[in-house]
Formats: structure tokens, C-alpha cells, sequence
């Protein structure tokens, strides 16, 4: 193992755990866990039995002590520990937001924040009627909310689940595209697809999908419903108009819950067109009840060079320089 740069000021500690097969998972094949750790916090870790000693300055020594125990509890609840769920936990100390962050619990697994910004998100999921979620790809926001539908309906606090996205990129051509309606739009819904059989066993996402209690539809097929005792997503938000938002919005019915998800920096909506989420934002800014999370570059869950690469289009976004021609 790589020992980090320590001096004469550092700390020393002995964090000390009770199963030492649940120390194997913790620390990872060839102790993998334990050097990115070290490189997350600048500091020396060493595996000594059951023990993991730790050196270092005192903040990052403490800082590997949250992350190691809570990476342990992790382990001991059934959970694999990966590099991603290291730097997860890095993160979740940063703000100290691990302690009563809320956990969603589907039938496949425990889905919990990797972010303080996703257990607020969690939070918001969990108190309001409508949320919006803006920010890059990759940091949870339609996901978790995916997750916290597939609950509630597990729970029995709702009777349906229904996703939805603007197909854009079809316009007014599907109607020339092979094949029945449902195979016409699935390409625009397949990521909402994938989150449900993360969630969910595969026979249950296609036996409800049949039934109706799970629904995956274009936004155009919302028109003219009421949807009562349901979970609705809209995912993709950032491509719909105001007059599609506020259609979807007054979908609305009784014991309902809906999720608006969407990147205002990537509209794909013909130049000069109104988004709709911009709108929707401006006009229900004071509308009490409505709950809005806004997800950035550090919230990025995926690969580490996905953060680096939207910090870097911010970045261009916020000079102000002219995009190349193509």
C-alpha cells in the first residue's frame, strides 16, 4: 500500500472493528478502498488485522475515521462497498450530512445519498407535493426520484408510477418512425427504463408496465388526464414549452406527487423557443409548496472525469466564449 506524506504534527489513530470479514469488503480487493481513501484525504492508512491505523493531520484523520466506520456500518447492512461509495462517504463528511440522511429502500436495493445536496434532495422528495430538480448529468436527480417513486408505491402511499419525457428529437416525425407507438418513443425513454430495473426485480418492472401500475409515456400522452394517487416524473424538462409545462403541471390530482427534472444548459428546443422548466421557475418562484433543488458540478456521481468535464463547459459557459462551428 502507498503510505501518504505525513510530519511531525500528525496525527495518530487506531480505528479498531469487530468483524473482520466485513473489514475485508471495507477495505477492497487489494486494499483498493484503502489507497483511494488515501488519496481523497491526504492521509496513511494501514490495515493491521481488524484495525485500520490512520495518519495524518487531525481534520483529514478524523475526516477517514467518519468514512471508514460509516463504510463499515455500509458493509454490515448487506451493501457493497466500491470506489464510487468511497467517494461518496468523502463527500457525505465533507459537510457532515452522513448522520440522518434519509435512505430509500426499493425491493433491490438501499439507495442512500452520495452528496449533502442529494440527502437535501432526499429530503425535499420526502416533504413536497412538486419538486424541481435542475443540474448536469449524473448527479441523481431523476434517479432518486425513481427510487423514492418505486417506494412510495412499495409502501402503498401511492398506486401508480408514471414517467415521462419530452421526445424532441422526434418532434412532429413520429408518426413516420417504424413500428407501434410504444417502440416509436422508447428510444427518448430508455433511461427511465434502466432506473426501474435498478430498482426493481425484472418481472415485477415488466408485470406492472402490462398492468398499468407503472407507465412510461411521452409528455404529449399527459394531455387531458388527471393524475390522482400517482407518482409522476417528468424527466427532461429543460425541452418542453411554457404551454406544455403548465399542461403538465395542472395534471396534478389528488395524493399525487410530481418530480420536474432537467439541465437549463442543455436545451434542445428550436432556437428562440421559451423553455418551459425556465418559465415554469419564474412563475412558481413564491408558490408555496413547491420545493426546487439545484444540483452542480460537485454533485456529479459518476466517473471523476465527468465532473472535471462539466466544470470545464461551466467554465466556457461562464466566459462567455462562442462555441465552434460545426
Amino acid at each position: 500500500m502507498s503510505v501518504a506524506d505525513v510530519n511531525a504534527t500528525s496525527t495518530h489513530r487506531n480505528c479498531a472493528f469487530a468483524d473482520n470479514g466485513l473489514v475485508q469488503q471495507l477495505v477492497g480487493p487489494q486494499n483498493d478502498n484503502l489507497n483511494l481513501l488515501e488519496q481523497r484525504l491526504g492521509v496513511a492508512l494501514n490495515l493491521r488485522g481488524n484495525a485500520i491505523t490512520i495518519d495524518g493531520p487531525a481534520d483529514a484523520v478524523a475526516r477517514a475515521e467518519t468514512v471508514l466506520r460509516d463504510l463499515y456500518t455500509r458493509a454490515g447492512r448487506g451493501a457493497a462497498v466500491e470506489p464510487g461509495d468511497v467517494d461518496a462517504a468523502v463527500r457525505m463528511s465533507t459537510a457532515n450530512a452522513a448522520a440522518g440522511a434519509p435512505v430509500i429502500r426499493t425491493r433491490k436495493r438501499h439507495i442512500a445519498a452520495r452528496t449533502p445536496n442529494q440527502a437535501t434532495y432526499l429530503s425535499v422528495l420526502q416533504n413536497h407535493d412538486l419538486v424541481f430538480a435542475l443540474g448536469p448529468a449524473g448527479t441523481g436527480k431523476t434517479y432518486l426520484a425513481v427510487a423514492q417513486a418505486v417506494a412510495m408505491k412499495m409502501s402503498g402511499d401511492v398506486d401508480r408510477i408514471i414517467l415521462s419525457r419530452p421526445a424532441v428529437e422526434a418532434g412532429e416525425r413520429l408518426g413516420f418512425l417504424p413500428g407501434d407507438m410504444r417502440e416509436k418513443v422508447d428510444p427518448y425513454l430508455r433511461p427511465l427504463y434502466d432506473a426501474l430495473y435498478d430498482m426493481m426485480p425484472g418481472d415485477q418492472v415488466v408485470r406492472q408496465l402490462e398492468s398499468g401500475e407503472i407507465e412510461v409515456a411521452p409528455l404529449a400522452f399527459m394531455r387531458g388526464r388527471t393524475l390522482a394517487n400517482a407518482f409522476v416524473i417528468l424527466d427532461e424538462a429543460q425541452n418542453t414549452t411554457p404551454v406544455q409545462m403548465k399542461m403538465f403541471l395542472t395534471r396534478l390530482g389528488e395524493n399525487a406527487r410530481m418530480v420536474v427534472t432537467g439541465d437549463l444548459s442543455q436545451i434542445d428546443l428550436p432556437k428562440g423557443t421559451v423553455s418551459g422548466l425556465d418559465d415554469a421557475l419564474n412563475v412558481l418562484r413564491n408558490v408555496r409548496g413547491v420545493g426546487r433543488i439545484d444540483f452542480g458540478p460537485q454533485d456529479v456521481v459518476r466517473h471523476d472525469l465527468v465532473t472535471r468535464i462539466v466544470s470545464a463547459y461551466d467554465a466556457r459557459d461562464r466566459t462567455g466564449a462562442a462555441e465552434p462551428r460545426t
